[in-house]
């Protein structure tokens, strides 16, 4: 099929435009392999997903994408149907006639891209074998006892298997997400099939492990000894297949520059192209109601605050802000631990202040569980009564009072109740009296005693009692509309809080900040984070647009909590409609995340891949994004100020206004001014020609971190 485009990047408001020629060729498949094909681990399925939909714009029915079977997701998320292209059927057919599963169909998400599925474990009896053949192609040996190891050998067997079967039909671009997918590109290219590569990696194995380990990452870079790192943490043969696969494609791309000074490192290979992560931003989009689903949201929080909280309600929930982390577990990693410590410096700082504000910090991330807390599901039970008897009560005083102004008569307020309405109030007030303070937890941990988070609760002393400002909420649970607790999908309770807090330490690209980002919701985030570089490359002041970011790189420890405790203490000065305003800014540069205008980067590494493929079939002259052609966001001139620039001696009520009230601010109008005033001061990223060495790159990232700000 020839391959077409319907991409329209000149869509997005402000963006500029990237003239494209189409590839002169038929024919041309592309095909796109990662463990995260309908199989849900970590973000590099929010990648693919949601990248799916301007992929098959682009390609139509060429377009195919390749992971492992798993059963329940197959059933649950694939239609079943047969292959559109003969000769992807012919080799599909080939491998089940040799004994080996495989299955096709239609992923149901946007888009719906055709996938292949591998079935590792009914291919498991040929796992001697192809360790024998990696061993003696790369001298690559896996230990029997690591079975995701084993599994990624099995599924990039299988990959090289049926791309061997297309080696002489049509040409085709394979991209290759992370190592479990690498073993496939290793094989493929070992085995001189004429086939385009190109592999990405979103977060190398070793930078992760380090930084788990509390190492000083950043700023010893360089003096790592790769190899002993690697052994000493048992992840030899994991690291030798990423860095194996790194430098066999024909394209080596990673999701952000900072990673890209990492890769450099840790697999020494400066890479060819960076592809930003995007999302698809039409699901999130809500016009001008995103502001109304924020406090629709806001209220279904509050009802969980009132019920968690019965016994010590003291504090106006009109004047609370939510804040919240989520992501997985990893607590150093994720920035927890700053975040807890900034947050011991918040509610001390409110205390000082006097302030009325009360912050509610909610951690979403998931840890060993056996069950809910009985304490929270009380409260739950507990709020709903109190609801139920205020009901029965008010009834019973309208139809009284209906009844008397029937009469002609202006009822007696004092006798409208009767003492029966009394006993049943009381009642219901005595039961929300608590001899205990509001559970930190809302689930019985298995590791209460050794778990991070609870560990350093304990330490900060944050236990939820009356006299602290910041109140703590663990759920180690990931969000569900079905919960007993708190009945919420993770997107509704994103848009009912007011700030996102991601001070992450490793973070390659960083989806959570991202996710707030499109729904107007401001977060904070930090300059070791591919998302923090991205948007301070493309905002003049990114905390005038609610996207505060905290240098984790250039500054202690020490400093960056008090740099994140100033962020927080700020944003609860706010007025309410300051909030409001920001939330417009936040929302608006959605554009920024949209894969309408992330997928550029993608297609050109697939087009430098043929180039370097088959340099005498395709030519990159004319295809690569124009030089010196971004766009940055201007720093409004219009209320509210940045909040860390503009210091208030105390607080101001989250509910009302304050003295720069009076100055104008219309929206769409000052959202004209950005679209007017877009800047373009910085490079897409580094691109090679077809003619040059595939291992040349500009000094770009190398001197990121040489940037003094």
């Amino acid at each position: 099929m020839p391959l077409t485009r319907s991409l329209s990047m000149g869509s997005l408001s402000g963006l500029p435009l990237w003239d494209q020629e189409e590839l002169p060729v038929e024919d041309l498949l592309l095909f796109e392999v990662a463990w995260e094909v309908t199989n849900k681990v970590g973000g590099i399925y929010t990648v693919i997903q949601t990248k799916a939909k301007v992929t098959v714009d682009e390609w139509g029915e060429n377009f195919f994408m390749i992971g492992p079977y798993y059963e329940h997701n197959f059933k649950t998320q694939v239609e079943q149907c047969d292959p559109p292209n003969a000769a992807i059927k012919a080799a599909l057919e080939s491998i089940k006639n040799n004994g080996c599963q495989v299955h096709f169909g239609r992923w149901l998400i946007e888009g719906t891209p055709y996938v292949i599925l591998f079935d590792i474990g009914a291919a498991a009896w040929n796992l001697d074998r192809w360790k024998g053949d990696l061993w003696n192609t790369c001298s690559i040996g896996l230990p029997y006892h690591d079975r995701e190891a084993n599994d990624s050998l099995i599924l990039g067997s299988l990959v090289a298997w049926f791309f061997k079967e297309l080696q002489d039909k049509p040409n085709v671009i394979a991209h290759f997400h992370e190592w479990q997918a690498g073993v496939g590109l290793v094989l493929i290219r070992s085995r001189k099939l004429p086939m385009a590569t190109v592999f990405t990696t979103h977060a190398t194995l070793l930078g992760r492990y380090l930084c788990a380990g509390n190492a000083d990452f950043y700023n010893n870079l360089d003096k790592f000894d790769i190899d002993r790192e690697a052994g000493e943490r048992q992840i030899y043969h994991r690291y030798c297949l990423e860095r194996a696969a790194v430098h066999c494609s024909h394209v080596f791309t990673t999701v952000s520059q900072i990673t890209a000074v990492e890769a450099d490192h840790m697999l020494h290979r400066q890479p060819d192209v960076v592809t930003p992560n995007g999302l698809n931003v039409k699901k999130f989009s809500a016009m001008h109601e995103f502001q109304n689903l924020h406090s629709m949201n806001k209220l279904k929080i509050q009802e969980f605050v009132r019920g968690h909280f019965y016994g010590h309600l003291d504090f106006n929930l009109e004047k609370t802000l939510f804040f919240f982390i989520a992501g997985r577990y990893e607590f150093s990693n994720k920035g927890a631990d700053v975040f807890l410590e900034a947050l011991s410096r918040l509610n001390y700082l409110l205390r000082v202040h006097k302030s009325d504000v009360t912050v509610v910090v909610f951690f979403i991330m998931p840890a060993k569980t056996n069950n809910f807390n009985v304490e929270s599901l009380k409260g739950q039970a507990v709020r709903k009564q109190l609801w139920d008897t205020a009901q029965s009560v008010k009834e019973k005083f309208g139809k009284r009072l209906y009844e008397a102004l029937l009469r002609g008569e202006i009822p007696d307020m004092n006798k409208i109740l009767d003492r029966d309405d009394f006993t049943i109030m009381k009642r219901a007030i005595y039961a929300t009296q608590r001899h205990t303070l509001p559970p930190v937890t809302t689930h019985n941990m298995l590791d209460d005693s050794t778990d991070p988070i609870l560990s350093n609760v304990r330490r900060i002393g944050l236990f939820n009692s009356r006299s602290d400002r910041v109140k703590i909420v663990f759920h180690p649970e990931f969000l569900s509309s079905t919960s007993p607790l708190l009945p919420m999908d993770y997107e509704e309770f994103i848009r009912g809080c007011h700030l996102g807090v991601f001070p992450s330490y490793y973070e390659p690209w960083g989806y959570t900040p991202g996710e707030c980002t499109v729904m107007g919701i401001p977060s904070v985030t930090t300059n070791l984070s591919g998302f923090g570089c991205f948007m301070e490359e493309h905002i003049s002041d990114p905390s005038a647009y609610g996207i505060y970011i905290v240098d984790r790189r250039f500054r202690s420890a020490e400093d960056s909590c008090n740099q994140l405790t100033q962020f927080m203490f700020s944003f609860c000065q706010q007025s309410r409609r300051q909030r409001i305003i920001q939330r417009n800014r936040t929302e608006r540069l959605s554009d920024l995340l949209d894969w309408r205008y992330l997928a550029r980067f993608y297609i050109h590494a697939r087009h430098l891949a043929l180039c370097r493929a088959f340099p005498e079939r395709f030519k990159m002259d004319s295809l690569a994004p124009p030089p010196n052609q971004g766009f940055r966001y201007p720093r409004p001139p219009s209320v509210p100020p940045s909040p860390s620039a503009s210091l208030h001696s105390t607080p101001h009520h989250s509910d009302t206004e304050d003295e720069d009230d009076h100055e104008p601010y219309d929206e769409d109008e000052e959202a004209e001014r950005d679209r007017l005033n877009i800047k373009a001061p910085f490079t897409l990223g580094a691109v090679t020609s077809s003619t040059s060495n595939p291992r040349q790159m500009s000094d770009t990232a190398l001197k990121y971190f040489k940037h003094v700000r």
